[in-house]
């Protein structure tokens, strides 16, 4: 089936999910029946302000070989994002009720429920809709209607499959559900097929409830009462202060050092000019970077128009506050300016160590000889 879809269809139905993700923003995300945790692995690339990425299967086998394409890569630890991310695995039955299920934003289920056998399909719909009430349902099923455009297809698509449903039928039992639960439903698909009125391949509900979406993330970590937790992993943030401090130091100072190297390459090639060279007085915000006895300063203002910089901070003076907190960074009596170590002055101290050394291998070499002298004329 793959060859007749481009992309592939199973790509379709998580782009759908993705454009759903990043039109409503949701902060709590689950999947039930993630499986081999695609889904999961996309999201955590495209999640437009998930804070919790959540997955359930009875397959625990398939989660297992699966949990660790969703560890956080060196790139996250490199660039931390905004906010906090918390991924979660579960080893569980969606005809289980687990109290940790309750409260999400966004729950998928794609291509799960057409393995359910028909008289388990109440109880699904009651665990999802009565019982964990999220603000949104996504709900993707074969469509019937469309196996006679697929070459070879006798039966059902999948040899697991319990029934495969019309779009009269799907939309018979989508209704229900909106009566019983309190949902709007909206209908749409994935996987077009050409000339023919059969409808999509992969048929999709859109369930919502007319209630307010993003409610404060609850970061209280509920023990798991019926199913079990197989797989967590919590993102690198600037949320968390550590993880903050650490980035605007690395920021800051990349900055710093390529104004202080800018400085140089247009001193050196100015060096008439001595201004440069001479300790301002007062505060050195405005003024360029310059030399100051032993140092260098780099004003605070010019390392914060970075524009990584300003991500991290709204202004100077919360830029000054933050590198106050700590003792990465260096600054000035007044607050001003970042002080680096001049690097003329490093490179005069190491001629000089190094003029001694040669001096001293000298004197060395020289009393050897004489030594040697004496004891020939001993």
């Amino acid at each position: 089936m793959s060859n007749l879809f481009s992309p592939p269809l199973y790509k379709q139905r998580h782009q759908f999910v993705i454009e759903f993700v990043k039109r409503f923003a949701p902060r709590k995300v689950l999947d039930v029946g993630c499986a081999d945790c695609r889904l999961l692995t996309t999201l955590k690339v495209h999640r437009h302000g998930v804070e919790l990425l959540a997955g359930v299967d009875i397959d625990c086998a398939a989660i297992q070989r699966r949990k660790h394409a969703l560890a956080p890569l060196s790139s996250d630890y490199l660039v931390p994002g905004d906010r906090p991310l918390t991924i979660e695995l579960y080893h569980g039955s969606v005809m289980e009720k687990e109290p940790c299920t309750k409260g999400f934003d966004l729950v998928t289920c794609i291509e799960l429920i057409e393995h359910l056998d028909p008289g388990d399909v109440e109880k699904f719909s009651d665990g999802v809709f009565g019982y964990m009430v999220p603000h949104a349902v996504i709900i993707s099923t074969p469509n019937a209607e469309f196996n006679p455009v697929l070459p070879g297809l006798t039966g059902f698509r999948h040899k697991d499959h319990k029934f495969e449903w019309t779009r009269a039928q799907f939309s018979t039992w989508a209704l229900g559900i909106c009566w019983k639960y309190g949902y709007s439903v909206e209908f749409t698909g994935v996987g077009e097929a050409q000339d023919r009125d059969v409808g999509f391949c992969s048929q999709i509900a859109v369930f919502q409830r007319d209630t307010e979406l993003n409610a404060p993330v609850n970061n209280t970590y509920l023990v798991p009462q019926v199913y079990r937790l197989l797989y967590k992993v919590v993102y690198p943030s600037l949320q968390d202060n550590k993880v903050f401090h650490r980035t605007l130091v690395s920021e800051v100072l990349y900055s710093a050092e390529s104004l202080r190297r800018r400085w140089r390459e247009e001193r050196d090639g100015a060096r008439s000019d001595l201004t440069s060279d001479i300790c301002g007085s007062g505060s050195a915000e405005g003024q360029g970077v310059y030399r100051c006895g032993r140092s260098v300063r780099v004003p605070l203002l010019d390392v914060w128009a970075s524009p990584r910089v300003q991500a991290l901070c709204v202004d100077v003076q919360h830029l000054r506050e933050a590198l106050l907190a700590g003792s990465w960074v260096q600054l000035d009596t007044d607050g001003g300016a970042i002080v680096l170590p001049d690097e003329d002055e490093e490179n005069e101290e190491e001629e000089q160590e190094e003029e001694c050394g040669r001096e001293f291998a000298f004197r060395l070499e020289k009393r050897n000889i004489t030594e040697d002298w004496d004891a020939d004329l001993g």
